[in-house]
């Protein structure tokens, strides 16, 4: 590798890997540099969500919107040469147990699409028509057909790939010891192991591990690990259409929570399996099985889609999602250290708002006016009353 590049992006999961490409192809010299294995975090233990059905109206939505308009372009463009990530426009059903929870439903639906989401009620024979194997007695749903699905694994691959086609360089197992910055506090570069590699911009895209690497330059945010399990079950012939959830759910995601949080979360994959979520709690990195959450994940299945009592569980697993306390992701230049840009704090929808977030991220190392308000996922909405003073100051 080159000793100096334009920009150094820390973290090849899906975050990452979006940074990478968007910056490459605009003809930045790039380098992107991961601890671990490729998709070693949070990429490699997500179900894949393309989500706008759980998010309200504001600026998380709009750039659910606009990203899944770019997993689209990219679904046409990138498979030929890279690969296939498995791409389903398949939607999603969110479904009511009572009549209460239908009319909060419906209330949350309605404003969604004043906001541009495409929603549709559903009563209780409409469940059944869009899902077959649904239990008797939900007083029905909302339909959203702008949902969709990808295997993440493969899809972080496929951006690494094009990121390098465009002539970045990708280091695995290079771990990023310091952020160098120079006398006026300006980021010229990282330290590793192997030495220290020079860059006009760093990118934070560590993921649940985003904490720690701001601290390395000097810049505090409150991102941190937020645990979940998913059960996958044995593969078995079509069963579940769509993605398929209730609508407690908006409750869990919206949660500060520490405790286990669950609401009952089912869709089925290409290859036949069942995936079984979701269960959030803050536990920091601590990897032990959970019981009780995996019994959730089960039960709460299985009162959804009947059938699946017979079914066998193959394995489950656990994940850590980058964490932020105010359900919003930090994208964006830190002004206690010029040169340092944040893409972050995601938690469960990384995946889904990837594209839209390296688009962002290049836009601003180019001097471009970017396409959204970057103001409410700006690093600087988590600066103490010191650090506000220093840098008005500045």
């Amino acid at each position: 590798m080159p000793d100096r590049y334009d920009v150094v992006v820390i973290g090849a999961g899906i975050i990452g890997a979006a940074c990478a490409y968007a910056c490459a192809r605009r003809g930045l010299s790039v380098a992107v540099l991961e601890r671990g294995g490729l998709v070693s975090g949070a990429t490699g233990s997500g179900e894949g969500n393309l989500l706008v059905s759980d998010k309200s109206p504001g600026p998380e939505l709009d750039l659910a919107l606009r990203s899944l308009r770019l997993w689209r372009q990219l679904a046409a463009e990138l498979p030929d040469r890279y690969g296939d990530f498995e791409l389903e426009p398949k939607g999603g059903l969110m479904v009511a147990r009572t009549a209460t929870g239908l009319a909060a439903l419906h209330e949350f639906a309605a404003g969604q699409g004043a906001a541009g989401v495409t929603a549709e009620p559903v009563d209780p024979a409409g469940l059944r028509d869009l899902e077959p194997g649904l239990a008797d007695g939900l007083t029905g749903g909302v339909y959203y057909p702008q949902d969709m699905q990808l295997m993440p694994a493969r899809a972080a691959v496929v951006l690494l790939a094009a990121a390098r086609g465009a002539g970045a360089s990708v280091r695995l197992r290079t771990e990023v010891t310091s952020v160098r910055r120079d006398t006026a506090g300006r980021v010229t570069g990282v330290g590793t192991a192997d030495g220290v590699i020079g860059a006009e911009h760093v990118v934070n895209a560590a993921g649940a591990w985003a904490g720690d690497v701001a601290a390395l330059a000097e810049a505090a945010v409150p991102i941190g690990p937020r645990r979940g399990f998913v059960l996958v079950t044995e593969p078995v012939p079509p069963l579940v259409r769509h993605k398929v959830y209730v609508a407690d759910y908006l409750e869990n995601v919206a949660s500060g929570d520490a405790d286990l949080q669950f609401s009952a979360v089912v869709e089925g994959t290409p290859s036949g399996t069942i995936l079984i979520g979701a269960t959030r709690e803050l536990v920091g990195f601590d990897p032990t099985p959970n019981p009780e959450a995996v019994r959730r994940l089960a039960y709460g299945a299985i009162s959804l889609f009947p059938a699946l009592a017979g079914i066998r569980a193959m394995r489950f697993y656990h994940g850590f999602r980058p964490f932020s306390p105010d359900h919003l992701p930090v994208i964006g230049a830190d002004p206690r250290a010029p040169g340092l840009i944040h893409a972050h704090g995601h938690e469960g929808a990384g995946i889904g708002l990837a594209p839209i977030t390296g688009e962002l991220v290049a836009q601003l190392l180019l001097g471009e006016r970017p396409e959204l308000d970057m103001r409410p996922f700006s690093p600087a909405r988590f600066m103490t009353d010191e650090e506000e003073h220093v840098d008005a100051a500045a």
